[in-house]
């Protein structure tokens, strides 16, 4: 009786190069200006002067003074997505 044998194919180098090449064509999401303006709230938030909408309150929360950050980056109209809902 012949026996068959099994042949793995392996894959090539010639597909994890395209791999790599599509991989690095990705842009950023925000732009340099939103960052600034973030890094500008962040350490108004930790020197206790930022405050929030109509009521005035202090902001507390890291989460809250980056949305600051952000909202102000997208009114100025810096690279920045839009909000999800």
């Amino acid at each position: 009786m012949a026996t068959k044998k099994v042949v793995k194919k392996s894959a090539s180098k010639k597909s994890s190069a395209k791999k790599s090449a599509s991989q690095k064509k990705s842009t950023r999401k925000y732009g340099p200006a939103a960052g600034k303006s973030v890094e500008r709230e962040m350490k108004a938030m930790k020197q206790g002067k930022l405050k929030s909408g109509r009521s005035g309150r202090k902001v507390t929360s890291r989460e809250q003074a980056i949305a600051i950050g952000l909202s102000e980056a997208r009114k100025a109209g810096a690279k920045v997505p839009k909000k999800k809902e």
